[in-house]
């Protein structure tokens, strides 16, 4: 079953996610957000690399939205946008880290 909920400009709304959403009534809070905003979100949740880090970001991203942060905190950005040029910052930190691990395996 699709969920009626948005999701952001490149990534799709995971289901954790979404189900957190609607369990601690913040769904109204989400769709006010920017698709740009929601991507963010979506793309830190996605990014952990551990399961804990993944529920400590949902339940952070929960947080954030009552507080009324469009964005997280601390967060670097999502380097999967085609709709803008990643930062000198992001290619260097994030990007080339990533290309750099996956040469090394």
């Amino acid at each position: 079953m699709k969920s009626n909920i948005s999701g952001g400009l490149v990534h799709e709304l995971p289901a954790d996610l979404a189900k957190s959403l609607t369990e601690k009534d913040v769904l109204s809070i989400w769709e006010t957000l920017s698709p740009i905003g929601r991507n963010e979100f979506i793309c830190w949740v996605e990014d952990a690399k551990q399961e804990k880090t993944r529920l400590r970001r949902i339940i952070r991203t929960i947080e954030e939205l009552q507080e009324g942060k469009k964005r997280p905190c601390c967060w670097a950005g999502c380097i999967h946008r085609t709709d803008k040029k990643p930062s000198n910052w992001q290619q260097d930190v994030l990007i080339a880290k990533k290309t750099n691990k996956s040469d090394t395996k």
